[in-house]
């Protein structure tokens, strides 16, 4: 397993010749106010993102991460904890503005980087400040649905699942 002060070297189908360095240990969230509820191992085996996520590139992370994650070769909506399709191309994130470099993936692959330690100045702090404002949605469920009533507003937990918040309240 990777720590503090390793360098990972990637090479996927998204990026060639990428490497970055751990400048702390794994898990170790250092931003104020970031606390997501779950880990990249406990997203994955939820079931995010349809299963057509990390699979070309787990040679980066752990390989814990992926024992009982739930992947498939296509996008799969039952693999989806609230088995419902909840996601957009990659082209509309592109479109958006809400892919942030060095991250092709998007937030959840910069999430798993930052979990695993390593650290990049004004990225972090502007993913940081994505995820925080992904709060409005839980406000929304919590107002609009009974307690522990995972049936309403399925899509919308399954983001916030996908942004590492609590989404069975």
């Amino acid at each position: 397993m990777a720590s503090k002060g390793d360098t990972i070297k990637v090479n996927d189908s998204m990026q060639k010749d990428y490497s970055y360095k751990l400048e702390a240990g794994t898990g170790r969230l250092s931003h104020d106010g970031f606390k997501p509820h779950f880990t990249p191992k406990e997203m994955l085996e939820l079931g995010v993102f349809e299963g057509k996520y990390l699979n070309d590139c787990q040679d980066e992370f752990p390989k814990s991460w992926f024992e009982n994650a739930k992947l498939s070769d296509k996008p799969d909506p039952d693999l989806n904890y609230f088995g419902i399709k909840s996601r957009q191309p990659l082209s509309r994130w592109i479109e958006k503005g809400w892919i942030i470099e060095p991250d092709p993936r998007g937030w959840f692959q910069w999430y798993c980087r930052y979990y695993l330690g390593r650290r990049i100045e004004g990225v972090d702090d502007k993913q940081v400040q994505r995820w925080k404002s992904f709060a409005r949605h839980q406000g929304q469920v919590k107002k609009n649905c009974d307690a522990n009533d995972l049936s309403c507003r399925p899509k919308q937990r399954q983001a916030l699942l996908q942004w590492s918040y609590d989404c069975m309240i």
